[in-house]
């Protein structure tokens, strides 16, 4: 036995939470034992008064370099966002990768750059945008074990120019959910009605040219139906075509409830919220640093997804983290970059606003950040679960700190 992690409070899969000591092997669980019991280890670390739960599996977020948010390009990429994870507790995470180009070219430079910076496990969803990308999936999948495709169905016309992707539609989204569902594969769409979204923006703008609004300004342009109807469309797309459905950042109580109309329609469907959704609305006085799509929600949608985590509608909760610097939300609303980090607050913002403000048990909360998102991508029974034989990733926490 390697090491023994004694006398914490450890949460087991299907058990919930158990005093007892945790063994550990070549990097795996070897053992959970009886305190004390399961035979001496070469180092013993005392977790009294803690909670051990496995390490969370974050399974959205965007590694770059510098401005550039589309993939990382140096070990030093890696680092600092893995680095991040692992102070918010997260032991494994699978960023998503955009690129205009097939990624069999990249894919061993993808891998070997993020190797050689990452402090924690990882894997990649790719983006897919073109034609020769969705030709090569089958090979992404069975090849580089990739599952997982991306298809921004906000991208359309030239609206994807910043991210140097070109416009897709909803043929482009049968056919890709198609393959997909040829291959046991999973389709992860942006789901935002970016036409409606066009004619609110435009309407918006004209009223509030300055943007003094803030972020409900930003909510206005981007409304709970645009994200809604982008979902129900995906959804009801992936039940024609038998593909499985993992439905991101779902934001709103809108947007919710019609995830669940479909499930119950017969998608195969995972819904997924976002720490930021939980913690921050249109009220939070923070101006252009709370910019994000889909836009950050009124309080009532807030209390939406709250009710969604409690009654086990959400599956999973991610960051949806993106390294971005605070000088891009320079400008304003209107200019300002979407998106902003979060690894590094990931469990400490959630437990504290979960469960220490809202009494949320923590066994519903632990599953949806480790269990749940393990399961939805493949990666059980490695990660997700403490119990024997799995990765021995761990996030220890002091539940009675103050953060």
């Amino acid at each position: 036995i390697d090491l023994r992690l004694a006398g914490g409070t450890v949460y087991l899969a299907g058990i919930g939470f158990r005093e007892v000591d945790v063994l550990v092997s070549n990097g795996r669980i070897a053992a959970i034992a009886e305190p004390g019991g399961g035979g001496d280890a070469r180092e013993t670390i005392s977790v009294k008064g803690l909670h051990v739960l496995p390490g969370a599996c974050d399974v959205h977020l965007h590694l770059g370099h510098g401005s550039d948010i589309s993939k990382p390009r140096v070990p030093g990429d890696a680092a600092s966002e893995t680095g991040a994870a692992a102070i918010g507790g997260v032991t494994s995470f699978i960023p998503y990768v955009m690129s205009p180009e097939p990624y069999s070219g990249q894919f061993d430079e993808l891998k070997s750059v993020t190797e050689a910076g990452a402090r924690i496990d990882f894997g990649f969803h790719f983006v897919i945008a073109t034609d020769d990308q969705l030709a090569e999936l089958p090979r992404y999948i069975s090849e580089f074990g990739v599952p997982t495709a991306k298809l921004f169905m906000n991208i359309r016309g030239d609206e994807g120019k910043r991210l140097g992707l070109p416009g897709t539609d909803d043929g482009f989204m049968l056919r890709l959910l198609e393959c997909l569902a040829a291959h046991n594969g999973m389709m992860c769409p942006h789901p935002e009605n970016i036409e409606a979204a066009w004619v609110l923006r435009d309407r918006v703008m004209a009223q509030d040219p300055e943007g003094n609004g803030g972020l409900a300004t930003w909510n206005a342009t981007r409304p709970p139906f645009v994200e809604a109807d982008a979902i129900r469309r995906a959804a009801y797309f992936g039940r024609v075509t038998g593909a499985r459905v993992y439905t991101v950042h779902t934001s709103s109580g809108e947007a919710l409830a019609a995830a669940i109309e479909q499930r119950r329609a017969g998608s195969d469907l995972t819904i997924e919220t976002c720490t930021h959704y939980l913690t921050h609305d249109t009220s939070t006085d923070i101006g252009a640093f709370g910019k994000v799509n889909p836009p950050l929600r009124d309080p009532a949608d807030r209390e939406a997804l709250w009710e969604g985590i409690r009654s086990g509608e959400f599956d999973t909760i991610g960051t949806d983290h993106i390294h971005r610097p605070a000088s891009s939300k320079d400008g304003g609303i209107w200019k300002a970059q979407p998106g902003f980090p979060g690894l590094d607050a990931f469990l400490p913002a959630l437990f504290t606003e979960g469960h220490t403000r809202r009494q949320v048990p923590l066994e519903r909360l632990f599953d949806m950040v480790s269990a749940n998102p393990a399961d939805a991508m493949g990666l059980s029974p490695a990660k997700g679960r403490i119990m024997a034989g799995a990765d021995a990733d761990f996030a220890i926490l002091d539940m009675n700190a103050p953060w």
